[in-house]
């Protein structure tokens, strides 16, 4: 982009091409601080690429200057070339003037290359920082934001920047370059003409702040509605949204409602677009006022041989050249807002601790056995309302437990305390005796696995979702793991094997499929714990014997909480403990359970019971 608004009159319209359509907020009025603060944290960015900036100063300083060339030699060409009819010198000074705006072109190249490499540079050290900052937020900070709000602040925000860098701080300092030359060589032709032509400066600058505080007003306003607009999209266009659309025919309401979102859209940015249109109009007409009233008066001198052809045609050439500028800096604190609003939201981010994450003292994890201990664990997602009570157990190394209870009750909170994808808000959860806390992340995590009851593939092949467990693992480890899983076969089966694309979440696959190619992943990794949020029993009876086979293969020799949903789980268990609201109100085995006659007793006749086939009371009693 060429930093060169160009001659005449310019209005504050050339914002849109650097950022308008990026810059959102929830509520117009809430503007952004500038504080010495964030300026000193964008100003951190620029510093390693202090060398590109002097690059680009001196460029556009040159720029500036090589464009008030040809206007003053136009004024040689007139008062002396042409007055003596020295064709020499005119064909000097033609060539002259073309020489200087070529190469004011290519410096104007080699400026935009060099201010292109830096602001990219900028977009991927922000992009970069934030993606890592992201990585290492807990499970809590992804449940309470959207996803499409976390992905618009890291590409949209982001890519902002560009606009900044490239647009408005380069046009910044051009303009502030040309406006200083342009009233030097004004002021140095004739002071009284300067005078006269800058007294309609201040009509350019009023008109122009209130038609960029309209534009503000208004750009706020078109971004709530693409948020909006953005937010549809994503929920109807992504697989799960696909299916429930078309499972209840809702194609036509969801088009509707996209095309009324759309139009409102639309709406606003024509408002936007046309918003002081008037006002430019007016402008254009002061703009061609004031170098009338200089040929006017200009010629008057020139007339009275006080002043030459030359110099007027000239003065009149560096005014049109004035009016640019000060149009584009008298709306300079909107594009300036506008930058530190999108700076505000990505430090927004950049500033959430994660909640969960290495104390200073943390030390590696050393190989465990596997034994884990609850001490009078409490726990509360929001801080006032507990979501577990005093929950205290023990599970030995190469023990199963199985934890069961209603919908809602704190099973998978549970599961999830023992990774640390969550903290606890009291109380002390161990692993062969160390507290989990005193521990580094990956040490912990790296010797626990877990397989959810939806199990996540990535949209890549099964050998990429697989070895993601064990990047480095060989092809004899990764089809041992999934023949231990029960999933070679069904891979070999298919015309690519394993570099088949599973699709958008393992769209392309089964559930059973999925489940057993998330066991092969969790097996290959080799954990000593293993965490289960079992598959859902809405599976025909060759697939749930292929994962129960799977099951036991993972389970095996390791330490395991699972979250049971198969009554073979709850008979292969050491122990079950039975939650409710919260809390452990019962603990035992199978049959020391069913003879309480208390909650497990209930949930097995509603849950469990029907899953028998063949098997009788007495049997499992």
């Amino acid at each position: 982009m060429s930093p060169r608004p160009g001659p005449g009159f310019v209005g504050p319209g050339m914002g849109r091409g650097m950022g308008w359509g990026r810059m959102r907020f929830e509520d117009s009025k809430q503007r952004p601080q500038i504080s010495k603060e964030i300026l000193i944290r964008i100003l951190k960015y620029l510093v390693p690429y202090w060398k590109q900036q002097i690059i680009i100063l001196l460029c556009l300083l040159a720029i500036s200057g090589l464009d008030l060339i040809p206007p003053i030699i136009t004024k040689n060409i007139i008062d002396v070339a042409i007055k003596n009819k020295d064709m020499a010198l005119l064909g000097f000074l033609t060539l002259a003037s073309i020489a200087a705006t070529i190469l004011s072109g290519l410096i104007s190249v080699g400026q935009n290359y060099v201010t292109t490499w830096m602001s990219k540079h900028i977009i991927l050290d922000v992009r970069n920082q934030m993606y890592r900052h992201l990585q290492y937020m807990s499970l809590k900070f992804f449940s309470n934001e959207k996803t499409g709000e976390i992905i618009s602040r890291l590409n949209n925000d982001i890519h902002g920047i560009e606009g900044i860098i490239s647009g408005t701080l380069v046009n910044i300092v051009y303009n502030l370059f040309s406006l200083v030359l342009t009233l030097t060589a004004l002021f140095s032709m004739n002071w009284k003409l300067a005078i006269l032509g800058t007294f309609l400066v201040p009509f350019f600058v009023l008109p122009t702040r209130q038609v960029g505080k309209m534009r503000w007003r208004l750009a706020s306003e078109t971004h709530q509605k693409m948020a909006e607009m953005n937010q549809h999209i994503q929920e109807t266009l992504g697989i799960s949204g696909v299916i429930l659309t078309k499972i209840f025919t809702r194609e036509e309401a969801e088009i509707k409602k996209f095309h009324d979102i759309n139009l409102e859209v639309i709406k606003l940015q024509i408002r936007e677009n046309m918003v002081g249109r008037w006002f430019f109009m007016l402008l254009r007409t002061i703009s061609v006022l004031g170098p009338s009233i200089i040929y006017f008066v200009g010629g008057y001198l020139v007339i009275k041989d006080e002043l030459t052809v030359g110099t007027v045609v000239t003065f009149v050439t560096l005014l049109t050249r004035l009016y640019g500028p000060v149009s584009h800096l008298s709306n300079l604190h909107v594009d300036i807002t506008r930058s530190f609003a999108l700076f505000e939201r990505i430090f927004d981010y950049l500033d959430r601790e994660p909640d969960i994450k290495d104390l200073p003292e943390a030390v590696e994890l050393p190989p465990i056995s596997g034994k884990i201990e609850f001490d009078h664990v409490y726990f509360s997602y929001d801080g006032e309302n507990p979501t577990l009570e005093d929950i205290t157990f023990s599970v030995e190394p190469g023990q199963m437990i199985a934890i069961v209870g209603p919908t809602g009750a704190g099973k998978t909170t549970i599961a999830y305390l023992v990774p640390r994808l969550y903290e606890p808000t009291s109380g002390r959860i161990l692993i062969d005796g160390r507290d989990i806390r005193t521990v580094t992340l990956k040490s912990l995590r790296s010797q626990i696995g877990m397989v959810t009851q939806d199990p996540y593939l990535f949209n890549a092949t099964i050998r990429e979702n697989i070895l993601y467990g064990k990047p480095d693992a060989t092809e004899e480890e990764m089809i041992a793991a999934c023949k231990a899983a029960q999933i070679h076969d069904f891979i070999s089966s298919l015309p690519e094997g394993y570099d088949t694309v599973v699709g958008e979440r393992g769209i392309k696959l089964s559930g059973g499929e999925k489940q057993r190619i998330a066991i092969a992943r969790v097996l290959l990794s080799n954990p000593r714990i293993i965490i289960l949020d079992e598959a859902t029993s809405s599976l025909d009876s060759h697939t749930e014997a292929l994962i129960q086979k799977a099951l036991e293969a993972l389970l095996s020799g390791r330490t395991s909480i699972v979250i049971a949903h198969r009554l073979s789980t709850i008979l292969a268990a050491h122990r079950i403990l039975v939650i409710d609201n919260g809390r452990i109100v019962e603990s035992g085995t199978h049959h020391e359970l069913l003879k309480n006659n208390g909650l497990y007793s209930i949930l097995y006749r509603e849950q469990f019971k029907p899953q028998l086939t063949g098997l009788t009371d007495s049997y499992l009693a």
